[in-house]
């Protein structure tokens, strides 16, 4: 189902508790969408709309930004309703259309197929976000999107980063932006800067008509929650860390690591490919490490 909407229906002048939230979280993705390229001047974007926080506060924070951005770019909410028990087929359409937002809503049985392939009582949350993904994919080429918005926040990077980590023997994450592996599509996440706490406290400023996303029945990843919780626990003890890992997704030293690929171990002829990242030996220590 399209709904094409022709007129944007502006929301009410926000409370000062909201503006103030709003004016930070429109600063944090302009930041991202500027140091990423994210968003660029002709785009059509096709925001991932799930029902949940995340995927509200994006849509909500880049609707403001499209009045305000110097760059033009159309925007389209897609929803893929994949028949879960109990899912409220009403809530974003009515949403939507309140918004004057334009957007698609795709309806296909995904939940029938999880349910007969996962075993009772497996996480089926891999299986369907591979399904969701190939349809988003299949969605985007046909509404004309040249980028696929997600809403993952930097909580998700983080966590997606230990969770490498301790399980891949990996050091990766999802970056803020991506090529498909066929090259067809270009995925964005423009919330990249933004604390989850935020969004939390934004979609109950907003009131957002939010959908639950354990309708299928099936928990989140037991190893994701450990590690949210391990990171909650790390933050609780020594506040500020959370920012110092965000930090140093961004400031890596290639030299300083294993990975043979990224740096020229044989050869330390070009000694300026490891200039500027120090020594580990010489590094000042943190101020309360005696």
């Amino acid at each position: 189902m399209r709904v094409p909407t022709t007129q944007t229906i502006h929301a009410p002048k926000l409370d000062e508790e909201t503006d103030k939230l709003q004016t930070r979280l429109c600063r944090l993705v302009g930041q991202a969408i500027a140091d990423y390229r994210l968003i660029e001047d002709g785009d059509k974007v096709m925001v991932c709309l799930s029902g949940g926080k995340d995927s509200y506060g994006l849509l909500d924070i880049l609707l403001v930004l499209q009045r305000r951005a110097p760059v033009r770019f159309d925007l389209i909410a897609v929803n893929l309703d994949q028949k879960q028990p109990g899912f409220p087929e009403h809530v974003l359409p009515e949403y939507l259309t309140g918004r004057g937002v334009p957007f698609h809503i795709e309806t296909r049985d995904t939940y029938s197929v999880v349910i007969r392939l996962i075993p009772e009582g497996h996480t089926t949350c891999s299986l369907c976000s591979r399904l969701r993904r190939g349809h988003l994919y299949r969605i985007a080429t046909e509404q004309g999107a040249t980028k696929i918005a997600l809403g993952h926040h930097r909580d998700d990077i983080i966590e997606t980063l230990f969770l490498n980590l301790f399980y891949t023997g990996k050091l990766k994450t999802m970056p803020p932006k991506l090529r498909s592996k066929d090259g067809r599509h270009v995925v964005i996440r423009p919330l990249a800067y933004v604390r989850e706490q935020d969004l939390i406290r934004y979609a109950a400023l907003r009131a957002f008509p939010i959908i639950p996303c354990d309708l299928c029945g099936s928990q989140e990843d037991l190893k994701r929650r450990e590690i949210k919780a391990f990171l909650q626990e790390r933050e609780r003890r020594s506040p500020g860390c959370s920012d110092s890992v965000a930090a140093a997704l961004s400031n890596v030293a290639p030299s300083l690591l294993m990975d043979r690929s990224l740096f020229n171990f044989d050869s330390f002829g070009t000694m300026e490919q490891a200039a500027g990242e120090g020594d580990a030996w010489l590094d000042e220590e943190p101020a309360d490490s005696h």
